[in-house]
């Protein structure tokens, strides 16, 4: 990969580009965890479980309007990634979202970003 260019460079943006530039390892893990976003049913289910707190699989199901089966799935998938997280009461499994999850991301920035593509097929 070259790393020079034949047009002048600003050096002092350049660097400050590479350094709030997230190394390969952590953009490819980003990358991931935006992909889990990617589908419509786990995106709700994590709006879901802020407006709940917490729900068992059934009841996730009943609120999203998909099978048992989709979202014990996703649950799944959530979890792995560490977004959820489980508590047992009896045979009864309830879901949340994981302690540390950002809820700042559901209440502000996917919303914000479903009003600005709103704006955008106005134009």
């Amino acid at each position: 990969m070259s790393t020079t260019h034949r047009h002048p460079v600003d050096p002092t943006a350049v660097a400050h580009a590479a350094d709030g530039v997230p190394a390969p390892d952590e953009a490819q893990r980003l990358a991931d965890l935006l992909g889990l976003l990617a589908d419509p049913t786990r995106v709700r289910m994590l709006f879901a479980l802020v407006a709940a707190d917490e729900l068992c699989v059934g009841d996730l199901a009943l609120a999203l309007g998909v099978t048992e089966d989709q979202s014990s799935y996703a649950l799944k998938l959530l979890r792995t990634a560490g977004l959820v997280q489980t508590r047992r009461d009896g045979r009864v499994v309830h879901y949340r979202l994981a302690d540390a999850f950002p809820h700042q991301l559901l209440d502000h920035c996917l919303r914000e970003l479903l009003s600005i593509t709103e704006d955008g097929a106005d134009r």
